[in-house]
């Protein structure tokens, strides 16, 4: 006996096969009719679901936006964790997260996806501007708790430590991904956090 899924079972699963297919083809390449073969669905039956593919995306761009914000809350009830070590938590989250969903890339400098849909734009260019935001704040407690040097702009030094994200991110999928981007970052993150500590 077949078992009808809900619709947010259904959206989910398009969702995931979406992001599956992205990092397989790339994300100008998966269309609707990939999309529902995926899934099990024909088109009409996915259009009852998402009226219009940049719905789609959206929704792919909420879900890594949940994943983002359940790591980054996780990370500041550690109330314990000193300024340097919360900054460290957020970079290293941040190449997990790209680790697990590897589409991501893909996605953020996907001009044709980007161009296209203005609300995508939008819901990637808050989360970047969130991330930026808490990065901020750790140097800035850095700085006051006497760990990292006073003549830093902390806003400067959170898009610094986003460009590490971005760049090893790009590396690593041109590389097809033949090293961690975990380790790697995680080296990297290590020489470039010398560079901001007090003398």
């Amino acid at each position: 006996m077949r078992i009808r899924k809900s619709a947010d079972e259904r959206k989910a699963e398009v969702v995931a096969a979406a992001l599956k297919l992205a990092d397989e083809i790339g994300p100008d390449r998966v269309t609707t009719d990939t999309l529902a073969g995926a899934v099990g669905l024909t088109q009409p039956g996915l259009f009852r679901h998402f009226p219009k593919k940049q719905d789609i995306w959206e929704s792919v761009a909420g879900h890594i936006g949940q994943q983002m914000q359940k790591r980054w809350a996780a990370i500041e009830r550690r109330r314990d964790d000193a300024p340097e070590e919360r900054l460290r938590r957020l970079i290293v989250g941040q190449l997990r997260l790209i680790q697990t969903f590897p589409a991501i890339p893909s996605l953020l400098f996907s001009r044709e996806l980007l161009v296209e849909n203005v609300r995508l734009r939008k819901i990637f260019g808050k989360l970047l501007e969130q991330f930026h935001q808490r990065l901020t704040q750790c140097v800035i407690d850095a700085q006051q708790s006497g760990h990292f040097r006073a003549d830093l702009v902390p806003g400067d030094v959170a898009y610094l430590l986003i460009a590490l994200v971005q760049g090893l991110a790009v590396r690593w999928s041109v590389n097809e991904r033949r090293f961690s981007i975990v380790k790697e970052g995680e080296r990297l993150l290590a020489l470039q956090l010398q560079g901001f500590r007090q003398p």
